[in-house]
Parts: structure tokens; C-alpha cells; sequence
């Protein structure tokens, strides 16, 4: 049986108050499961986001980004850095309950979304966990990420570029529903909701609070700046974009 309605949630990456933020949107709250596009815990609050994710239970379809799977690498010492500066921090406040967790969780889930029909879930593209497509990805660029992908899959729905778009490339419809707790070009809590359509949200929420709240709660030694400007988006899509841009092969052309 098809799914009516699906909240997508991509990129909390440990930010507390942006999720509970997007949790009590009404549409979230009667969704028939809400679906995790990956980068779950690799920020301030880690442990208290995969809790608050848990309870939830099986109302929450898990799938894992780039940065769960090296928060688990780090703490299993299969590797002495990350790219991400609070990813260290993350890792080693998680307990081992939740690092066994996020190394458990699907690279991928394909669901039946009333309206979509099957639909492929992922982090960055079907076949790796941080490829970078774009919106403005050439058409090249979509026909190498969709290799192999089963062609009654129409839709699919990625994450971790942290920027809202939906588009159609070779016939399939992209979305990437943004991200909740990092996001890029403007503030808020971005998600969405699919079925039967594709319906892009943001959901405001009280900004200077939630800095407030991470710095008193958060014992990572750059927290302010962190939450700064992570929260109130300081970096812009189109800065996004052209740092981004070179990284989904445009400069081979």
C-alpha cells in the first residue's frame, strides 16, 4: 500500500530546537511516516536529536548521510579526522547504543508515495553518500548519478547540498528538501512534504532563542559562532553554489 503523505526531514545535523521546531508542524504530525535524508546527529546536540528521532519509532524511516557514516568511522577509529570541525565533538558525545545505530542504518529506501509512485530516498545521489548534483547540474552530470538506478523509479529525493529545489532531469523529478538545521541562502527549518504532490516548507522559528539555547546547552568550545552561523544562514545560495558548483564535474566540460 502507497504512502498518502510523507514528511521528508534532510540535514537536521544536531540542531535540538530546528527539529522540534519542524515536529510540531501539523502536516509532520499527521504524515504517515516522516522519512530522514541522512546527516542526522554531526552538530551541537546530537544525542538529544537521535533520541528525540527514536521516540518516535517506527513512524521515523531512518537513512544515513555522509557524516553519520563518519561520526561512526571516527569513533571507531577507522579514521584520525573529519572535514566537519564539530564532527569529533559529535561523535564522541554519542553513546555506543546510537554510534551501533547510525552504522545500521540503509544507504538507501525506496517507499510507494500516493501520486509518485516509488520513490528513492537517499543523502547526496542513489549510487554514493556525497556526490553533489545541483539544481543548475547539467544534464550529463544526472545521467552518470542515475547509472543503474531502476527506471520505474521516478522520483527521487536527496539531500545534503543544504538548498531546497525540485526539478526534472531525464524525465525523473529531483527534490531535495533543504536542510533543517544548517541551511544555506535563508534561515529556518527547511523540509518536505510529498504526496501527492511535492510541496516544499520552511518553518520559522525563533532564531536568537535557539543561539541562546545552544550556547548554554552545548559544551563544544566554538558554539557561539557555530550556531551563529549555521542558524541564521550566513552563507548565501549563490556563494553555496559557486563553491559547490566545480563539485558536481561542470569544470571537465
Amino acid at each position: 500500500m502507497p504512502y498518502d503523505r510523507i514528511a521528508v526531514l534532510s540535514d537536521i545535523h544536531g540542531v535540538l530546537p530546528a527539529l522540534e521546531a519542524v515536529l510540531a508542524e501539523p502536516d509532520v504530525a499527521a504524515a504517515d511516516r516522516i522519512v530522514l535524508t541522512g546527516d542526522i546527529a554531526a552538530g551541537p546536540q546530537p544525542v538529544e536529536v537521535i533520541d528525540l528521532l527514536g521516540s518516535l519509532g517506527d513512524r521515523v524511516l531512518w537513512v544515513a548521510g555522509n557524516a553519520d557514516r563518519e561520526l561512526v568511522e571516527y569513533r571507531r577509529g577507522a579514521r584520525d579526522a573529519v572535514p566537519d570541525p564539530i564532527a569529533p565533538f559529535a561523535a564522541r558525545a554519542l553513546r555506543t547504543d546510537q554510534i551501533d545505530f547510525l552504522a545500521a542504518l540503509p544507504r538507501s529506501r525506496t517507499l510507494l508515495v500516493t501520486g509518485l509512485g516509488p520513490v528513492l530516498f537517499c543523502h547526496a545521489t542513489p549510487r554514493d553518500d556525497e556526490e553533489v548534483v545541483l539544481v543548475d547540474s547539467r544534464p550529463e552530470r544526472w545521467t552518470e548519478v542515475f547509472t543503474g538506478l531502476d527506471p520505474g523509479v521516478r522520483t527521487v529525493v536527496c539531500g545534503h547540498t543544504h538548498m531546497p529545489y525540485v526539478r526534472l532531469a531525464h524525465g525523473r523529478l529531483v527534490v531535495n528538501p533543504g536542510s533543517v538545521g544548517m541551511p544555506y541562502g535563508r534561515p529556518g527549518a527547511h523540509w518536505c512534504l510529498l504526496g501527492p504532490g511535492t510541496d516544499l516548507r520552511v518553518t520559522p522559528y525563533d532564531v536568537p532563542a535557539a543561539v541562546a539555547r545552544l550556547v548554554a546547552e552545548c559544551a563544544y568550545p566554538d558554539i557561539a559562532d557555530w550556531a551563529d552561523y549555521f542558524l541564521y544562514a550566513r552563507a548565501t545560495d549563490v556563494e553555496v553554489l559557486e563553491l559547490f558548483g566545480p563539485r558536481d564535474g561542470r569544470q571537465d566540460e
